[in-house]
């Protein structure tokens, strides 16, 4: 199974091809291919490849799926017996990707997901059927 480990908005995430991730919001990217350049280690079963603090070369790309936000954290303050309080929420933005390829530092593809075609999906519930 190949995994790599990526470093996006201040954190660091252990994926595989065809995961679907929620991460920081991505600001610059509205719809369509990410690419991830900061790739800290990858590997499989046999070849583990680790950066110091990065692999040179090595990218993780992805498909943006949609920019949301999360459910609503309430913050809520009151002070004892002085009839002070105060209530807030926040709602966190974030992006929902899909991983696709893994390169190696070499630039060839390490890892690709399967295809998933939508076709291929509907063809197969009907012959269950």
């Amino acid at each position: 199974m190949s995994f790599a480990i990526i470093q996006t908005g201040g954190k660091q995430y252990k994926v595989k091809t065809s995961d679907i991730i929620k991460i920081e919001k991505l600001d610059e990217v509205k719809s369509g291919k990410v690419e991830f350049d900061k790739v800290l280690a990858y590997g499989n079963d046999k070849v583990l490849e680790i950066g110091s603090p990065v692999v040179d070369g090595a990218k993780v790309e992805a498909e943006l799926i949609k920019n949301a936000k999360n459910r609503t954290v309430l913050i809520f303050k009151k002070r004892r017996r002085k009839n002070s309080r105060r209530k807030n929420g926040h709602r966190q933005q974030y992006s929902l990707i899909k991983i696709k390829k893994i390169f190696s530092k070499d630039g060839g593809v390490f890892a690709e997901a399967k295809k998933d075609d939508k076709k291929e999906n509907i063809i197969k519930k009907e012959k269950k059927e």
